[in-house]
């Protein structure tokens, strides 16, 4: 067979797409191949290691941990990679909400107990019935006067997808209805603004389709979550899946920029900017909207009224994450070890990074998710960067460049022997210094030690257009994510990723459509992981 022809080209080398391609090659003997247009694969899993910190788990820059309990296919997946592996996955306890960290809200400290021991403390005029609770048990108190019964503990993330898509409220189909609109409904504006600033995030509550968020937010935030990271960083997965790939005899092209394809009797050409076209026979575009947006320019077949109407089903959701690392844990005086803080300041969300071993750093060498943002919250640094996002392409060359933060390693002469990765997303400097004020302020300190290094990632910049990806209001989720996956009839062009699934921001949507895309060609859902013991 020629070198430019296949049996499935694969366009994107994140998890989805390398986990199709691991399949096919693996269970259907295809010859496959993976188009890839970064230097790397992973997507938006992007594990890099501190720099003169080699026992902190990797700063995850992009998607950084699971929920065990409700996303079996990942633990399917991770169950059947370290099957006989020399070189395991592994994974610890990721933790988030301590009771003694911090809630700095409307100029006031507060610890997460306040919220339930001294709720007077609490500096938002709420309703009688809204005293005594957690942001979070705020909103799933409202949750279930909008879809009762659907917070019971003893149904699964399926059954509570399944009545939210039935549920109406007040007399409307609840899809055709916004989150925050039927949130403001049966809460306090004011608590309302307390379940933003203290649940760390914008674009979770705001208006997004409400049979969607429902369910989301309590697989999330609300049925009592157990998180994992992963001691060798996240982007292990998709890298193990590649390698997998390639043993099974895959091909792999990285900087393989593909400008548009044409489907014509059966088959799919791919065209590329800077090499010849290849034919295969099954076109799998492993990408989310605004990569298919950007893909739709040389491609008749995404332009088509209705493979556009669903590539446009969703919205993307921009997502910001900057590291910081210090010589020692300097939060500790101020009675914080693990898990986040929150705050209404532009910072948003800190995260106190553990060991690999998911342990709280005590001394030496340690480090900060400094600033963990999403929703327009993001815009609040557009004055410390480079200019971000599709209004500023055309105008790029015209906005001169920040000054990037230069650690003391560069600064010794000692920048080599970073990790590439890390230099390549530096901060500005600004940046930095920005953060550090409002980290001081945050933790009621009056010094904190200054930065060594500083890397930051805004997926809200192309291709990606957003960390994640949620329903717009008036869609049936479940009817497109189950047409996007083959979008036109019997034409061989198949589309999955986290996108277009019933778990948006998460690896299980990707695999979740994956699998769907894996369906059509014949390949089923891998086998259930054994129960744990005990």
């Amino acid at each position: 067979m020629s070198d430019s022809i296949f049996d499935v080209a694969i366009v994107g080398g994140g998890v989805s797409g390398v986990y199709a391609a691991w399949r096919l090659a693996t269970e259907k003997q295809k010859r496959v191949v993976v188009l890839e247009a970064s230097h790397r694969i992973g997507g938006r899993l992007l594990s890099v290691t501190p720099p003169g910190a080699p026992g902190l788990a990797k700063a995850e820059l992009g998607g950084m941990r699971i929920l065990p309990s409700v996303q079996k296919r990942i633990v399917n997946l991770l169950y059947e990679l370290n099957k006989d592996a020399e070189q395991k996955i592994e994974t610890y306890d990721f933790p988030v909400d301590a009771p003694a960290n911090i809630a700095y809200l409307r100029g006031t400290h507060l610890r997460l107990d306040d919220f339930e021991v001294e709720p007077a403390k609490v500096p938002y005029r709420l309703r009688f019935q809204e005293h005594g609770k957690t942001a979070g048990a705020i909103v799933v108190s409202a949750i279930e006067q909008i879809v009762p019964g659907i917070t019971n503990p003893d149904l699964n993330d399926e059954q509570r997808h399944e009545m939210a898509r039935r549920a109406t409220f007040d007399g409307k189909p609840l899809h055709e209805q916004g989150f925050w609109e039927v949130l403001a409904r049966v809460m306090s504006g004011e608590a309302y603004q307390l379940a933003l600033a203290a649940g760390g995030y914008q674009s979770t509550i705001n208006n997004w389709n409400a049979a969607d968020a429902i369910p989301w937010y309590l697989t999330d935030f609300g049925i009592t979550p157990h998180y994992e990271g992963f001691k060798q960083g996240f982007q292990q997965v998709p890298l193990t899946l590649a390698e997998r790939f390639k043993a099974a005899g895959g091909t792999i092209q990285l900087g393989a920029r593909v400008k548009g394809f044409e489907v014509t009797d059966g088959s799919v050409q791919v065209e590329f900017s800077d090499r010849p076209p290849i034919t295969a026979k099954a076109l799998i575009l492993a990408m989310p909207r605004r990569s298919l947006e950007l893909l739709a320019e040389g491609s008749e077949f995404l332009r088509r009224e209705s493979v556009d109407k669903l590539i446009r089903s969703v919205t993307p959701q921009p997502l910001f994450k900057l590291f910081t690392t210090y010589q020692y844990p300097w939060w500790r005086p101020a009675g914080v070890q693990t898990g986040r803080t929150t705050t209404d300041l532009p910072v948003r969300q800190t995260y106190y990074w553990p060991t690999r071993e998911g342990k709280a750093v005590e001394q030496g060498p340690a480090m900060l998710l400094a600033s963990y943002d999403d929703g327009n919250n993001i815009g609040f640094w557009d004055s410390f960067r480079d200019k971000r996002g599709r209004g500023w392409q055309k105008l790029a060359k015209l906005v001169p460049e920040k000054k990037k933060f230069k650690g003391v390693r560069e600064s010794a002469g000692r920048g080599d022997d970073m990790e590439p990765e890390w230099k390549a997303h530096a901060a500005p400097e600004g940046m930095v210094k920005e953060i550090e004020r409002q980290l001081a302020v945050v933790h009621g300190l009056s010094y904190t030690p200054e930065v060594q290094e500083a890397a930051y990632m805004d997926w809200g910049d192309d291709p990606y257009g957003g960390g994640w990806n949620s329903w717009n209001v008036g869609v049936k989720s479940a009817d497109v994510r189950d047409r996007i996956t083959q979008p036109v009839g019997d034409a061989p062009v198949y589309i999955c990723g986290e996108a277009y699934s019933d778990a948006q921001g998460w690896v299980e949507g990707a695999l979740q459509t994956a699998d769907i895309v894996l369906g059509k060609l014949g390949i089923p859902p891998l086998p259930a992981a054994p129960e744990k013991a005990g």
